[in-house]
């Protein structure tokens, strides 16, 4: 093959450059840190913008092994930076821990998952630590319960801070901390219900590792959000916050606009440069433009062989969305106004603040706009500051998020309207009772979200989803009949049961609605699509003509002889 593999789902740095991967190099990223001199620094990016990947380079970049790292930064860019920077290059032991393995359904069963990565970094470091001999009985027999996840609860809270200690021991320098994806864990203990527990967990680790620990060269932590008030930070006067809003470091993580065009042309794609920026651009960190990294890398993939294939969303499957599905389905009719808006390509300005709280997350409808801004499905379009509060300008980044949107949040949206007791709606269509139609159609219309611009097809979606579940009746979309095709016929298995006809239609204008009721009987009339239901034996058949008007439904029925054969 003339490439490079591209590196889906390779987020180890070895693997990605021993592999041969395509690799945009991010090595300055190390160069800042080492500028910035920053003791606890704290990097909060949307999932799949390439933190554990970073992550993985800054411990072979600074890890002392036996192994030559250094041979893995030959021809990238941090090797032109200059001796002060190389010096530190294998000069620390790395403490590396992830939590994304802590997402389980108990608490029991997360703390166990945290138990086997201390166990596996204690592993790591054995060699070092048992060819100085520098520990003491007690020291090594701690270290040894902790490894073989003999340890008691006591010896978990504070084993990142023991580990740098015995490190320090019998290493001679001070430990470099790095902590992916952080916030795994306390979203999953939020969403099963041992929040609490978890977060008392979290808490004793880092502030026992990272506050006042004399042991501690530096930290990285990386996540989606900024956990404060609970917090896990509390009291961390050393913490640099690095957000999606921080100048700082915003060409480290994403691919900028130069990287994409030189992927895409390595792997003689440059005619795709349209398509993947509506499709994957949008985002600003900072005030850089940036694209989707895990988006485009897949794109790339599919393409560069087939060069017809279309641009799809890569990005929607990547993580549980638990925290916006739950903030959406909470949202007032305001906010779903809002959400109308964004997908119609509108703006919105809200209030954006970092620090994040699950506690307080069904506080305040602005939780959603914050959640939905730093985990990547909104972007900063501008900013302005009153007083002491940040407002955002915000809008949906590109044609994928929207996607998601159209999809993802909208059938959610149809998942909560399944839940509902429609036994009311189906009784009055029974029974012709359509003052009671009319209100709960109407609503039912407040409670979703339309993005296509109120066309009849979007009725005829969001009435037929409605109807799915009405007892033992066959619910029947656009089939012949008669000299036409009805929007909706229902029929009872037997024709000693009931037949309706639903006819819709779309007004232009709120008083416009009751003669476009008529329209739609009519038609009905006309088109005499009671023909077939008569033929088949049904002779108690109910006609309603159906219109709608943005959130609101009118409904009439014919109220002409019933049909006997």
């Amino acid at each position: 093959m003339p490439w490079k593999p591209l590196p889906i789902g390779v987020d180890d740095f070895r693997k990605l450059i021993e592999g041969g991967y395509y690799f945009a190099d991010k090595t300055l990223f190390i160069k800042q840190l080492l500028d910035m001199k920053g003791e606890v620094n704290l990097f909060t990016r949307p999932r799949r913008f390439g933190k554990s990947l970073n992550m993985s380079m800054l411990r072979y970049f600074f890890e002392k092994s036996k192994s030559d790292y250094g041979a893995l930064f030959r021809g990238l860019k941090i090797m032109d930076a200059g001796d002060r920077y190389l010096a530190y290059m294998n000069r620390y032991p790395v403490i590396m821990l992830s939590f994304k393995s802590m997402k389980q359904p108990s608490f029991h069963l997360s703390f166990e998952m945290m138990k086997r990565a201390l166990g596996e970094e204690y592993s790591r470091h054995w060699e070092d630590v048992e060819i100085s001999g520098k520990l003491t009985e007690a020291e090594t027999a701690r270290y040894l319960r902790i490894r073989d996840l003999g340890g008691e609860d006591a010896d978990y809270a504070d084993a990142l801070k023991f580990l740098s200690e015995c490190l320090y021991k019998c290493m001679g320098q001070k430990a470099v901390i790095l902590i992916d994806e952080y916030d795994v864990p306390l979203e999953n203990a939020f969403f099963c219900g041992f929040y609490d527990e978890m977060i008392d967990v979290i808490r004793s680790l880092f502030e026992s590792a990272l506050k006042t620990n004399g042991n501690l060269e530096f930290a990285v932590v990386t996540g989606c959000l900024r956990i404060s008030k609970e917090s896990v930070f509390t009291g961390l006067n050393n913490l640099a916050i690095n957000s999606v809003i921080t100048e700082l470091y915003s060409e480290q993580f994403g691919f900028t606009p130069e990287e994409v065009r030189q992927i895409l042309k390595e792997y003689g794609l440059e005619d795709k440069m349209g398509d993947v920026q509506a499709w994957y651009d949008g985002y600003q960190f900072g005030s850089t433009e940036v694209y989707n990294p895990w988006s485009v890398i897949n794109y790339v993939a599919s393409t560069y062989e087939s060069k017809n294939i279309l641009p799809k969303p890569y990005w929607s499957n990547t993580s549980s969305n638990s925290i916006v599905r739950l903030l959406i389905e909470r949202a007032d009719l305001s906010a779903k106004q809002e959400i109308e808006a964004l997908i119609a390509g509108e703006t919105i300005r809200k209030p954006v603040h970092e620090d994040i709280t699950y506690e307080d997350i069904e506080s305040t409808q602005d939780n959603l706009w914050n959640f939905l801004f730093f985990t990547g499905y909104l972007k900063k379009v501008s900013e302005h500051q009153e007083e002491e509060i940040l407002y955002l300008e915000l809008a949906i980044p590109n044609r994928e998020v929207r996607y998601i949107y159209k999809t993802t949040v909208l059938r959610w949206f149809e998942d909560k309207t399944k839940e509902k007791d429609l036994t009311p709606l189906f009784e009055s269509i029974l029974n012709g009772d359509t003052g009671k139609m009319e209100e709960i159609l109407s609503e039912n219309l407040m409670e979703t979200i339309s993005f296509y611009d109120y066309q009849e097809s979007y009725y005829h979606g969001f009435l037929a989803g409605m109807l799915k579940n009405i007892g033992s009746y066959i619910v029947l979309s656009n089939r012949e009949s008669g000299k036409g095709r009805p929007d909706i016929l229902l029929k009872y298995p037997s024709v000693r049961g009931k037949a309706v006809i639903l006819e819709i239609k779309v007004a232009k204008t709120y008083q416009e609605m009751g003669q476009k009721c008529e329209e739609a009987l009519e038609q009905i009339r006309t088109q005499d699509y009671e023909a077939e239901l008569r033929q088949e034996g049904y002779q108690n058949i109910l006609k309603y003509g159906v219109t709608f008007y943005r959130k609101e439904c009118m409904v009439k029925e014919e109220k002409g002889e019933q049909q006997w054969d």
